[in-house]
């Protein structure tokens, strides 16, 4: 075998030489590839975990808010149930004021008939009994059907009307009050 010729070996050199060269600078591209995927992948951690965080934030912060609101919510129910409670109530008391009230007006619807009534008691107390009357003869009773208070006779009387135009009982002033 022959040695190569002096030109070969530095046509050979050379060669050796740019090949080391592209080698070195693929090395050194490759380096920066990894360095940049590194610096990616390391970005992509540090966001996920910010995520993370921001996520874990946002979950607890709506925790506290459902937490809020349903106790919120107790309470309103609270209170609306005591204020219905109060509106039964209330509706209660209307009721009873209602029909007092009704009681009320059919007492003062009244009271002519019953100052009319006092009017004439009174009148007769002071006339006092008749002089020179012996016994009644006949015993009358109240229950007879012909007494004064009947029925039959109320509905005729003039004292016994329900209506505010008797002159006669606008001056006569009793002392009762209803």
């Amino acid at each position: 075998m022959s040695s190569p010729s002096p030109v070969q070996i530095r046509e050979a050199n050379a060669h050796l030489a740019a090949v080391h060269r592209r080698v070195a600078e693929l090395e050194q591209r490759l380096e920066a590839a990894e360095n940049t995927v590194r610096e990616q992948a390391e970005s992509l951690i540090r966001k996920d975990e910010q995520l993370r965080a921001a996520t874990q934030e946002i979950t607890e912060a709506k925790n506290k808010e459902i937490y809020y609101l349903h106790e919120k919510l107790c309470k309103s129910e609270d209170t609306i149930q005591r204020f219905q409670n109060m509106i039964k109530e209330k509706n209660a008391m209307i009721g009873q004021l209602q029909h007092r009230c009704q009681l009320l007006d059919n007492i003062c619807k009244s009271r002519p008939l019953l100052d009319s009534m006092l009017f004439h008691m009174a009148e007769a107390e002071r006339l006092g009994p008749v002089v020179g009357m012996g016994e009644p003869t006949v015993k009358t009773s109240l229950t007879d059907g012909e007494s004064n208070c009947s029925p039959n006779r109320i509905s005729n009387h003039k004292d016994f009307s329900l209506s505010e135009d008797d002159q006669e009982l606008d001056e006569i002033v009793f002392g009762t009050t209803v």
